[in-house]
């Protein structure tokens, strides 16, 4: 007699407030990160205009990030930091895949 497997499919979806989270907290870790461009609410995660937006594409996660740098940090070298971590930190913390992460600079804070 044969031995049938049976394997049970299960799905996890992940909350697109859980990624913004992840992203935020990815974001305001890397240096030269003054603050995001505007805040996180309730309302903002509804009508998808706060600084952090998540476009999912299946599973597949595109993010697009606001940020205000410090005023004497390199602006394309805070950017392309942010890409990794939040990149990274997403990938690892949800096990969603992100595509890309766009990041735009609002804004330079100077002490």
């Amino acid at each position: 007699m044969d031995d049938v497997k049976k394997t049970a499919v299960s799905r996890l979806k992940i909350s697109e407030d859980v990624i913004i989270t992840v992203a935020k907290l990815a974001t305001l870790d890397v240096k030269g990160v003054a603050s995001l461009g505007g805040e996180i609410n309730k309302m903002s995660k509804l009508k998808n205009n706060g600084p952090i937006k998540i476009s999912m594409m299946g599973d597949v996660a595109a993010i697009d990030i606001n940020i205000k740098i410090k005023g004497s940090e390199k602006a394309s070298a805070v950017a392309q930091e942010v890409q990794s971590a939040v990149k990274e930190n997403v990938q690892n913390m949800t096990g969603v895949a992100v595509a890309r992460v766009n990041v735009a600079i609002v804004g330079a804070v100077f002490d």
